[in-house]
């Protein structure tokens, strides 16, 4: 079994989001900057997450994701089998079928069926909740920094420059009478 770059990228960005679930929110875009991860490729992943209920999205300015539920109760193979991330040591995918015809099972199909048990028992027993305060026993920074978002919170004002004359006597002189 080979953990692609999918699973990887959905446990550090759920990681991500697991630090910085107390804050409200978090933007992908805000992920996307930290751990180095395309945004689109963020987007799809957490549509695959959120329809997982491992996250819940909101909506508008301030918007982002947050946890579907508590760390504690996500684990990594919850994460990695969300998004589409087989689990499986076998060279048939579990069907017993791995000679490529109707005669069977090869003689290693026990083997990595045991190591895919395995997998599965280990990845379960990992928490979300375990990876975040693994990171936080070796002081990951939490700082928030601002994300450029489309609307402004602060107003632009600009000064008004009046060109036209303001009274009847300024437009006589502007008219030169």
């Amino acid at each position: 079994m080979r953990l692609t770059t999918k699973g990887r990228f959905a446990v550090t960005a759920m990681i991500d989001l697991g630090l910085r679930s107390t804050n409200g929110p978090v933007a992908l875009a805000a992920i996307s900057a930290r751990q180095q991860i395309s945004l689109s490729y963020l987007e799809q992943l957490f549509g695959k997450l959120r329809r997982a209920e491992l996250v819940e999205s909101t909506r508008g300015p301030g918007g982002g994701y947050s946890l579907g539920r508590a760390s504690d109760k996500i684990t990594v193979a919850d994460i990695i089998v969300a998004v589409d991330e087989p689990i499986d040591a076998t060279g048939c995918a579990g069907k017993e079928n791995c000679m490529g015809d109707d005669s069977g099972k090869c003689m290693t199909h026990d083997l990595w069926t045991a190591l895919n048990n395995k997998m599965i028992d280990f990845l379960n027993g990992v928490t979300l909740k375990k990876l975040v305060d693994e990171q936080l026993a070796k002081g990951v920074s939490i700082v928030e920094t601002p994300v450029k978002r489309a609307i402004s919170s602060v107003p632009v004002v600009k000064p008004i420059r009046i060109t036209a004359p303001n009274s009847v006597f300024a437009l006589g002189a502007a008219l030169g009478k």
